[in-house]
């Protein structure tokens, strides 16, 4: 058995084809994601993966959609999507396969 800290991991990624990670895999990524309110991401799609994100805690708004603690959101590739944090929200996202530069801004 061993021990990591999600403080030690890249804004909260630790599962995937990329360092540091827990488990290193073509497969999946997997993230613990914290966002104070008001945080924005921009748009952006992804052209092989599928992404589903979970709001654990909080409130967000994706595409204009207000989604909450408990909403579980898929979004297949070529679906493009922002973020914008409407208070302090923790997300886990997952995404499959872990596919290396599939994160495309609009």
């Amino acid at each position: 058995m061993k021990k990591y800290l999600l403080d030690n991991m890249t804004k909260g990624w630790f599962v995937g084809n990329f360092d540091p990670a827990v488990l290193k895999t073509d497969a999946a990524e997997v993230a613990v994601k914290s966002y104070s309110a008001g945080t924005l991401e921009s748009k952006h799609f992804h052209k092989v993966s599928t992404e589903v994100t979970v709001i654990v805690s909080g409130e967000a708004r994706m595409n204009g959609t207000r989604y909450v603690a408990g909403d579980i959101i898929r979004i297949d590739p070529g679906d493009a999507t922002d973020f914008e944090a409407l208070t302090d929200v923790t997300t886990v996202v997952v995404k499959l396969p872990s596919v290396d530069g599939d994160k495309f801004v609009c």
